[in-house]
């Protein structure tokens, strides 16, 4: 994973340090419910209000069910940028389902979304392939990116692909489960961002921008420019060039800020950091998508022109541990749980009952995680959403944060907390 120092936290390193974690056992009685109690940090020094919407009367069961471990968050919630969608999923005969949504602190508040990104890119890779199928392109076929404008870097070799030739399908497989940077980012390229947009707002998302890639520093006009790319048959013969990319379109202007400072080349800034020219897409919006991936008959206007195989492809690798990888192969620090916030904390398992089908995402103190859960055995499934910024000091780029004080603790409560109900629910 390629992480840029001043703009992401070593959350990898930070998740080991707390990793102890049992799996739920196969049982149909309800788990053991594990609470963490946050402690009482002080919110951020800079406060965006979100807009004000009534809360959902569920989300003041789920805070009666455990004040200590919820009421710094319900107290923080505009301070902390908390964000919450719990969807309950009904099924009627024949299997339909009907969606009933739950919104926490629901508002216009912008946070960033890291990695969380790797599903709208993913899907789009999947509905571009489709589109390249003329040309005799699949998910396997070769890709090989050049490079042709400053900060562009070149890839014509993978040794975690059976033929050594990366492919838009070992980029995807590399994204979701471990958050993998360079991958997401190869898929910028292969889209660009003209692209990207433009179809974000096709299918409706119109407040999404994604403008750059992550984990690199790069200016805004390079990351205007994205590379050349060639695609290869299993013969090495030429199927297909994509030039290189420039996207020339004005966006409207943005406001967005976060932090009350920030540093910049070891020098602090104090004045709220500028996320205008930031990747930005709204928690409904990410929720919106994972329905796509999951339900598309009861989510048409959020769909994007994918197949019901590639739907499949991609909830495979949602759901997917890394242990249950072969290509490509991970060991060490790319342990089950790793990506996995809500309900695991972001700690290690041996195996799991309830599977949480997810994208996830950490940087400058937000954390972000959307995911669809499934118990088969118990017969339970629903979707949760949360997002919260964990940056006590308000300092942007201090490596500071409290993701293992605040934000693991709040998503794997808030995930038991909602598990714990939909068992009580099935009783």
């Amino acid at each position: 994973m390629i992480v840029n120092r001043k703009a992401y936290f070593p959350i990898i390193t930070i998740l080991l340090l707390t990793a102890s974690c049992s799996a739920p056992k196969k049982t149909t009685t309800p788990p053991v419910i594990i609470r963490q109690e946050i402690p009482a940090v002080k919110p951020p020094t800079t406060i965006i209000p979100a807009v004000k919407t009534a809360d959902d009367i569920f989300f003041e069961k789920v805070y009666k069910s455990d004040p200590a471990a919820f009421e710094n968050i319900f107290q923080h919630k505009n301070d902390w940028k908390v964000q919450i969608i719990y969807t309950e999923i009904k099924r009627r005969p024949g299997g339909k389902p009907e969606f009933i949504d739950h919104y926490f602190n629901k508002g216009e508040t912008y946070f960033y979304p890291a990695s969380a990104i790797k599903l709208p890119l993913a899907l789009l890779a999947l509905q571009k392939i489709n589109e390249l199928k003329s040309k005799g392109i699949s998910l396997n076929t070769t890709m090989l990116t050049g490079t042709a404008y400053s900060g562009q870097t070149e890839v014509y070799n993978d040794p975690n692909t059976p033929t050594g030739k990366p492919s838009p399908e070992q980029y995807i497989k590399r994204a979701m489960p471990v958050n993998d940077n360079d991958a997401c980012n190869r898929l910028f390229e292969f889209l660009g961002s003209d692209y990207i947009n433009t179809e974000l707002k096709k299918h409706g998302y119109d407040d999404a921008e994604i403008l750059h890639r992550v984990g690199i520093d790069l200016t805004e006009d390079e990351n205007r420019h994205t590379n050349p790319i060639s695609f290869y048959d299993s013969l090495n013969r030429l199927l297909y060039v994509q030039p290189a990319q420039h996207n020339k379109k004005t966006y409207a202007k943005r406001n967005d800020f976060s932090g009350s400072s920030y540093v910049n080349n070891s020098k602090m800034v104090k004045q709220a950091m500028n996320m205008s020219l930031k990747n930005r897409i709204s928690l409904t919006d990410i929720n919106t998508m994972l329905k796509s991936v999951f339900f598309p008959e009861g989510n048409a206007m959020g769909n994007f022109n994918v197949t019901d195989q590639d739907r499949l492809f991609l909830q495979k690798l949602m759901g997917q541990d890394p242990s249950e990888s072969v290509y490509p192969f991970y060991t060490g620090d790319k342990y089950n749980g790793l990506t996995k916030y809500l309900y695991y904390g972001g700690e290690k398992y041996a195996g799991q009952l309830l599977r949480s089908f997810n994208t996830s995402g950490t940087a400058y103190g937000q954390m972000t995680d959307v995911s669809y859960f499934r118990n088969s055995s118990d017969n339970i499934e629903f979707l949760l959403a949360a997002t919260i910024y964990t940056n006590a000091d308000g300092v942007i780029n201090d490596d500071k944060y409290d993701y293992i004080s605040v934000g693991l603790p709040f998503f794997k409560n808030l995930g038991r907390a909602v598990y714990e109900y939909e068992l009580k629910k099935k009783k």
